[in-house]
């Protein structure tokens, strides 16, 4: 496994059977991935695709069916390599009766920090997560966009290399959602390694370096998401400084025209009409998978 893979997984597949252990739901079909260090990783799919399933067998609550799986180097059960995991679920199961620096400091007697660094942390994160003023509140009191906040802070608070995040900016309003992912973006310049998974489709291109999408368990693509976005079957010219007269001219004569070539590239579609095509009933996988 090459030093730079933080996940990779080769043929990973999970079949849910009943109690005679005859086969009834297929719900990982030979899932092959790598997500490498220091990238922002987007793991989408509607309802019912293997997404929530396929997080499992990372964290090592699901042992898959057939296939293989490496976190950090090592077999997802290994405790050395839980340690450096941090995860925000889809719904996070906090104690409502403990505030936030209760809360971080229980999280953290669980990792077995010292005392004054579980504080040190606690400080850092809350301040981080735009929580400081409602620190001393009981949970319970917590709109549901600053329990993802505090859900975010306990699963940094080990400082871990790889971050697992479920619907990181649900129930946030347009500012939280911005300050969501600039979080999201600054583990990356820290050069943490994030898998995230979310309906928020702007969302996901806002932060994501590379996508895969499944449906029904099986993987439709995964690409950099700048390649997956481009319309290659057209090609656009943006200029600068050219007349209004040369418009209608084509690239050999804009120099003619007295303008300048910025850029040739391709024009992109968004994620969300990428992700609608492929998941539609009919539809086929990519023959861009990579």
């Amino acid at each position: 496994m090459e030093a730079d893979c933080i996940v990779k997984t080769e043929g990973l597949t999970k079949t849910f059977t009943d109690f005679w252990t005859r086969r009834r739901v297929e719900a990982v079909k030979s899932l092959s991935i790598e997500i490498h260090r220091g990238e922002v990783f987007g793991l989408l799919g509607p309802n019912g695709s293997g997404k929530s399933t396929t997080v499992k067998m990372l964290l090592g609550l699901l042992f898959p069916t057939s296939g293989r799986v490496w976190v950090l180097g090592q077999p997802p059960r290994d405790v050395a390599a839980k340690s450096r995991i941090g995860f925000l679920p889809e719904e996070s199961y906090l104690y409502r009766f403990l505030n936030a620096d209760e809360t971080l400091d229980f999280y953290g007697r669980l990792f077995d920090l010292p005392r004054a660094e579980r504080r040190r942390r606690s400080d850092d994160l809350i301040q981080q997560v735009g929580l400081k003023e409602a620190r001393r509140r009981p949970l319970k009191e917590y709109s549901k966009g600053m329990a993802r906040r505090i859900g975010l802070a306990q699963a940094l608070l080990n400082d871990p290399d790889f971050v697992i995040l479920d619907e990181p900016t649900s129930g946030l309003d347009p500012k939280g959602r911005r300050e969501m992912k600039d979080l999201i973006l600054e583990l990356k310049r820290r050069g943490k390694t994030v898998l995230l998974c979310s309906h928020l489709l702007p969302d996901v291109e806002d932060v994501c370096d590379r996508v895969a999408i499944l449906n029904k368990g099986v993987l439709l693509i995964c690409r950099p998401l700048k390649d997956l976005l481009a319309r290659m079957d057209q090609v656009q010219i943006l200029a600068k400084n050219l007349p209004a007269e040369g418009l209608e001219k084509v690239k050999a004569v804009i120099g003619e025209s007295q303008g300048q070539v910025v850029a040739v590239d391709h024009p992109t579609t968004t994620l969300e009409e990428v992700f609608l095509k492929l998941t539609a009933p009919g539809g086929e996988t990519d023959s861009r998978v990579a």
